[in-house]
């Protein structure tokens, strides 16, 4: 499974257009499907960056909205934050988005000539480069204090341990 490593920064051109870096386009590319829209932006709901998911992975996240009832406040509310600000698009020949000013906005990369594109695994964040490099000092300083819980593995005659 192909998946979003490093933080790589890119410049805007005089046309606002930024290009997604080759090795991230690689992997959408890997993960597209016919007919989808290569990424699809949204404004993350917990920090200053746009999240970049690929569409297999979008459709993903957005099911656990099937088990709510259609029509209560809980599906209307989650539906409006997943989709109403969600950006599907697809690079020119050269790699090139041109991201909505309502997400550059929420980044804020609205004055910024650079932006930080930094992979988390099978998405990938849209930053501002000084916040990039903020989230990251965070983010190894916070992991040191976590711990994850051992997965199960086969014992030596390949039954459970």
């Amino acid at each position: 499974m192909s998946v979003f490593l490093g933080t790589h920064e890119n410049r805007f051109d005089a046309k606002g257009r930024v290009s997604i870096p080759a090795g991230f386009r690689t992997v959408l590319k890997a993960q597209h499907t016919e007919g989808d829209s290569l990424v699809i932006l949204r404004p993350s709901h917990t920090m200053p960056c746009i999240e970049a998911w690929p569409a297999g992975a979008f459709s993903r996240l957005t099911q656990p909205l099937d088990r709510l009832d259609m029509f209560s406040d809980e599906h209307d509310d989650l539906a409006a934050a997943l989709y109403a600000d969600a950006y599907p698009l697809d690079p020119d020949r050269e790699g090139r988005i041109i991201i909505p000013d309502f997400l550059r906005e929420h980044a804020g990369i609205t004055e910024s000539p650079l932006v930080s594109f930094m992979g988390v695994g099978r998405t990938f964040q849209i930053w501002e480069p000084e916040a990039a490099r903020q989230r990251r000092a965070e983010a190894r300083q916070r992991s040191r204090r976590i711990s994850i819980p051992a997965a199960a593995h086969d014992g030596p005659d390949g039954g459970a341990a």
